[in-house]
C-alpha cells in the first residue's frame, strides 16, 4: 500500500571541499521489508557536521535524525500503515540511499518508532535520534553500564553521574536513568541546572567549581560506581574518573577514552559506545566497525517501549531551536553548531 510518491526529491547532498549543498536525487526505492517515511522535520547532531568536514564521503545524504508520515509500506510490514506518524535516526553522510536531510527517508520497521497520536509534534519526535537512543545504549545495553532496564527499576540508593546533563544526549541520559530507578548526579552550565532538575537528576553541580569533585563524592556518599560522559573529551574523562569510589567501576564515552583518563584508575574501566552499531551494518568510519546484531537487537525491543514512555510523559524531548529555511539552510545551523553556539536545545528544521 502506498500514497503518490515522486520519482525524485530534495536532499542535502555532501561535496568536495568541505561542504553540503542540496540536489535532486532519487526517491529511495523500499525492498518488501521496508517502509519509506515523508520526512516533515529533521534534527541536527554534531556528527553531522563532522561528516562533512572530515569523513568527506562525497554524493552522500547528510543527517540522521528524522521524523515524519509513513507512505509507503513493503508487502511483508505488519507493523505499519500508511499515514503512521514514524520517528527515527539514520547514519548520515553515509549513503546516497538513506539519510535525513531529505523529503524521504526509507527504513526497517524495527529501527523505527511509532509515534503514538498527539503525542509529540515531528520536530518533538525529530530529537528522539541520535542523542536519545546514544543515552539508551550506554545506559542499558548489557556490554556497557547495562543498568536495570524499564520497567524493572534499581533500589532507588544507587548513584550514576551523568557529566553533561545538559547536552542532547545528557538531558535523555538523566531522564532515563531516574525512571530506571537510580539517583542521578550531574554537572552542566548553571544556566541549565533547572531544567535538570526538573527533569529528575537529584543533583546538579557546575563543572567549572573548583571544588566539584569533593561536592559529587559528597553528595553520593563516595559510592560511585557508574558514569557516563556525553561529552568525552579530555578534561571531562578524568574529572569523571576522579569521581569514582574506591573499588571497580566503569565509564561509558562517545569519544574515545583518554589515555590520561585510564591511568587514573586501573579499576575503572573506560568504554566508547557509537549508537551507529545498533543499525546493524558495518560502519565505514576510522578504522571500521563490525556489524553487531546484539546491538541492533536491544535497540529494536526498546523501540516497543517508547510509545509508552513518551505517552505517559517519562521522556520529554529536547528543548527545540527551531530554525527557519528548511534544507537549505541547514549549512547555516550547521555552521552554528561548529561554533560552540548549541547548548541545552536541539536545532529542528521543518522539511
Amino acid at each position: 500500500m502506498s500514497a503518490t510518491v515522486p520519482k525524485t526529491m530534495r536532499a542535502l547532498i555532501t561535496q568536495p571541499e568541505k561542504k553540503a549543498v542540496v540536489k535532486e536525487v532519487p526517491v529511495p526505492s523500499i525492498t518488501d521489508d521496508e517502509i519509506l517515511v515523508k520526512v516533515a522535520a529533521v534534527a541536527q547532531n554534531p556528527t553531522d557536521w563532522k561528516f562533512v568536514e572530515f569523513v568527506q564521503n562525497h554524493g552522500t545524504i547528510c543527517g540522521c535524525d528524522w521524523a515524519g508520515n509513513v507512505v509507503q509500506v513493503g508487502k511483508n510490514v505488519t507493523t505499519y500503515a500508511v499515514g503512521d506518524h514514524a520517528a527515527g535516526f539514520h547514519q548520515g553522510g553515509s549513503y546516497t540511499d538513506r539519510g535525513a536531510f531529505a523529503e524521504y527517508v526509507k527504513v526497517e520497521p524495527d529501527l523505527a518508532w511509532k509515534v503514538p497520536p498527539g503525542a509529540l509534534s515531528h520536530e518533538e519526535a525529530a530529537t528522539m535520534g541520535c542523542a536519545f537512543w546514544t543515552a539508551v545504549q550506554a545506559l542499558f545495553h548489557p556490554t556497557r553500564l547495562g543498568l536495570a532496564e524499564p520497567p524493572k527499576k534499581a533500589s532507588g540508593n544507587e548513584w550514576i553521574f551523568i557529566y553533561g546533563g545538559s547536552s542532547s544526549v545528557g538531558l535523555y541520559a538523566v531522564q532515563l536513568a531516574r525512571i530506571a530507578g537510580y539517583k542521578v548526579v550531574t554537572v552542566a552550565s548553571p544556566r541549565n541546572h533547572e531544567v535538570l532538575k526538573s527533569l529528575g537528576a537529584d543533583a546538579v553541580f557546575d563543572y567549572n567549581d573548583p571544588d566539584v569533585i569533593a561536592k559529587i563524592k559528597e553528595t553520593t556518599g563516595d559510592s560511585l560506581h557508574v558514569a557516563f560522559d556525553t561529552i568525552s573529551v579530555h578534561d571531562s574523562q578524568v574529572l569523571t574518573v576522579k569521581t569514582f569510589a574506591p573499588g571497580p567501576g566503569k565509564l561509558i564515552v562517545i569519544q574515545q577514552p583518554e589515555e590520561d583518563a585510564k591511568k587514573l584508575n586501573s579499576k575503572v574501566t573506560i568504554q566508547h559506545t557509537l549508537i551507529y552499531t545498533a543499525l546493524g551494518k558495518e560502519l565505514k568510519l576510522g578504522n571500521g566497525y563490525p556489524a553487531l546484531p546484539d546491538d541492533r537487537a536491544h535497540m529494536a525491543q526498546f523501540l516497543t517501549k517508547v510509545p509508552g514512555l513518551v505517552s505517559s510523559g517519562a521522556i520529554k524531548p529536547n528543548p527545540i531551536k527551531l530554525w527557519e529555511g528548511g534544507l537549505e539552510a541547514i549549512p547555516d545551523g550547521l555552521l552554528y553548531m561548529k561554533e560552540g553556539k548549541v547548548t541545552g536545545e536541539k536545532i529542528v528544521y521543518r522539511v
